[in-house]
This record gives structure tokens, C-alpha cells and sequence, in this order.
């Protein structure tokens, strides 16, 4: 990929949620979008394979948008850039690391992006609180819509737990399973 690509989340919703179901989708995902000449960098699923959440890297939205049209899916969102915060993008590339839990925030309205950054980088060092999760990384929505936080950590108790010390809400919580699916291109 050339220096001037953007990340972005594209969120599905497979026809049939099931894990098979979604692991099949994801496969046609990463087919379409090596197609469309970007590139699946992330994907991770929801327990029972209720909903992917997909960061692809491309040169705009409209080769996303052409790659995730007709996707066999119930539901597909409108590609959203993000930016990665917490983690270095050739690491994710690198290892393609799983995350055993992801949180949804929706970050207030008043909440700008450099405020976020701000707050994001005072709250990060109270995780050595909570030695028992481990904070990953977080894709945070550059319309400052929500923000997407992975996490490992032993239950969702623990996550929670983990969101209080650093004084952030959880909106959504998603157990996540472990993808090992041998797409073309995309490993883990």
C-alpha cells in the first residue's frame, strides 16, 4: 500500500450468525477487498459470530464501498476512516494479534479528537492498575462517532473493571473468538 492509504472500519452483520457463517463472510470480505486493491488489516469476529468488525487500509472509501457491495451480509456499514491509537499499524500488520474482548464507546458530541488524544494518553498508564487485562489498541472513528478498544483479560468482569479505573464508559461489550481462518491475504 502506498503512503496516502487511510484506514477504515467497516462493521458486518453476516446473513446467518453463526461462527460458520461468519468466517465464510469474512473470506468473501478479504477475496473483495484484495480485489478492489486494499487491504484486510484486522478482523475480528463477535462470540456467535454475530457481527465482524474489519479495518481495511485502502486509498479511499469508494474502494471499500465498491469491495463490501453485494456482500453476502445482512447488514454492511459505510466505510468509516479511523485512526489507531495504542499500537503501531506494521505491528498489527506484522502479528495479526488477537483480542479477546472489544469495547464500543460513543464518544460524546462535546468530545473533539485532539481532546480525546489528550484524555486517551492521561488515562492509558492507570491500566497498570488492572495488571490481570491487557489494553491492546483502539480505533477510534475520525468523525469521533465511537471508538473501538480491544482487550485480553480473563471475563468481561475484568474489562469493565478495567473501563472504571481509566473513567471511560462501556457502551458495548463483545466477547471475541479467535479467528484462524486461512484467507489469501490475510493470516493470523
Amino acid at each position: 500500500m502506498s503512503t496516502s492509504t487511510t484506514l477504515f472500519l467497516v462493521e458486518v452483520v453476516p446473513t446467518t450468525t453463526t461462527g460458520d457463517a461468519a468466517l465464510a463472510t469474512l473470506a468473501q470480505l478479504d477475496q473483495r477487498v484484495r480485489d478492489a486493491g486494499a487491504q484486510l488489516i484486522e478482523a475480528q469476529v463477535a462470540e456467535g459470530g454475530a457481527r465482524i468488525f474489519s479495518i481495511v487500509e485502502a486509498e479511499h472509501s469508494g474502494l471499500v464501498t465498491g469491495a463490501t457491495e453485494g456482500l453476502d451480509a445482512a447488514e454492511v456499514s459505510d466505510p468509516a476512516k479511523v485512526r489507531l491509537v495504542g499500537a503501531e499499524l506494521d505491528d498489527i500488520k506484522a502479528a495479526r494479534p488477537d483480542a479477546g474482548y472489544l469495547v464500543e464507546w460513543d464518544i460524546p458530541a462535546h468530545i473533539d479528537m485532539d481532546t480525546y488524544l489528550t484524555r486517551k494518553a492521561e488515562k492509558t498508564p492507570l491500566y497498570a492498575n488492572v495488571p490481570e487485562v491487557d489494553f491492546l489498541r483502539t480505533y477510534v472513528r475520525e468523525d469521533m462517532a465511537k471508538c473501538l478498544c480491544f482487550y485480553n483479560g480473563p471475563d468481561e468482569d475484568a474489562v469493565r473493571h478495567a473501563r472504571d479505573v481509566v473513567s471511560t464508559p462501556v457502551d458495548r461489550l463483545h466477547a471475541l473468538v479467535n479467528v484462524q481462518v486461512p484467507l489469501a491475504g490475510f493470516s493470523k
